[in-house]
């Protein structure tokens, strides 16, 4: 999976129903991109006057095309700035600097059955995964969810769509029995049978709660948050980035990544909200207290890595190798 830095410019804008954008991006020189696999998203360099901030967008574009990507954006009126600046910027012949395609949401391609469940925006990383899974003629259902039809995005692309048999639109101002319904919509859970949700964060917690109480391995239930509310808040504790010779102390309204760049030690951070995996540090001594929705449970369970730009230590002291 490609992870270098890219030149894309904006070939087409398409405005899609609930204040989203369609972007298409190619390289100016008409050379294929790089190759992604279904669930992968973009790194945008988002660059304006006091603006400078990088955001991850996810691929809703065929994987087998390599002529262009493309990816949607939700206008959200809670952004910190990025949609903001993604809606006024990306304008046709627009030049962003991209890194990617990178991938924490892969599509497990042995399954069974898989049920992928989109919730507003949280549909692009499933339109990428149902066109791959129509490709290898998987057995599949695709569950969107939004308030209405009146805004629903990409609603014309997958109701033409040659896989749109299956896909299942949901509207909130439906009558109940053609909401979502997990009790009736999920499927009975199997070892060959896997789960992916993507969409707001009150979503995602009610489709995996509901999942893992009917009995679906956790290892079976996919989720890639865009964004969540994280309390970043604590006790103070110490930080030793071992391999820089350094100790700092991280106060109660700081995190561990400020804090280590305010002594001239920078981890690299994108999203500041533990979702996109960007700063995870590995962890020598001392025990994580995961603030994050990118480890799995396994991974929170080892304690071996943290999310430096939102989680905190349980411990006085903790180590991290860097």
């Amino acid at each position: 999976m490609s992870g270098k830095t890219l030149h894309l410019t904006i070939a087409e804008r398409i405005e899609e129903a609930g204040n989203i954008v369609r972007l298409r991006l190619v390289d100016p020189k008409g050379t294929a991109l790089p190759a992604f696999e279904a669930g992968a998203h973009l790194d945008l360099h988002l660059k304006d006057g006091e603006i400078d901030l990088w955001r991850q967008y996810s691929l809703c574009s065929d994987p087998a095309t390599a002529d262009f990507y493309e990816v949607g954006v939700l206008l959200d009126p809670k952004s910190r700035g990025g949609s903001v600046a993604v809606h006024r910027l990306a304008t046709p012949g627009t030049v962003f600097e991209v890194e990617g395609p990178r991938n924490h949401f892969p599509l497990d391609e042995t399954a069974r059955k898989s049920v992928l469940l989109g919730g507003g925006i949280g549909i692009t990383p499933m339109l990428a995964m149902a066109q791959r899974l129509h490709a290898l003629g998987h057995d599949f259902t695709l569950h969107y969810c939004t308030r209405s039809k009146d805004v629903t995005a990409f609603r014309d692309l997958i109701e033409t769509a040659p896989w749109g048999s299956k896909a299942v639109l949901h509207f909130d101002d439906q009558q109940p029995g053609q909401r979502l319904d997990l009790a009736r919509d999920l499927p009975a859970p199997g070892p060959d049978t896997h789960l992916y949700v993507c969409g707001p964060q009150g979503f995602m917690d009610w489709v995996i709660a509901s999942a893992q109480a009917a009995g679906h391995a956790p290892a079976n239930v996919h989720r890639e948050y865009f964004s969540a509310e994280v309390d970043t808040s604590g006790a103070s504790f110490e930080v030793v980035a071992q391999r820089s010779g350094l100790t700092v102390t991280v106060g109660p309204e700081d995190t561990i990544a400020k804090a280590l760049a305010k002594a001239g030690v920078k981890i690299e951070v994108k999203c500041e909200e533990g979702v996109c995996g960007t700063c995870v540090t590995d962890v020598l001594e001392g025990t994580p207290d995961h603030r994050d929705k990118f480890l799995t449970e396994d991974e929170r369970e080892e304690g071996t890595m943290i999310c430096a730009c939102c989680s905190r230590s349980c411990s006085p002291r903790i180590v991290l190798d860097i």
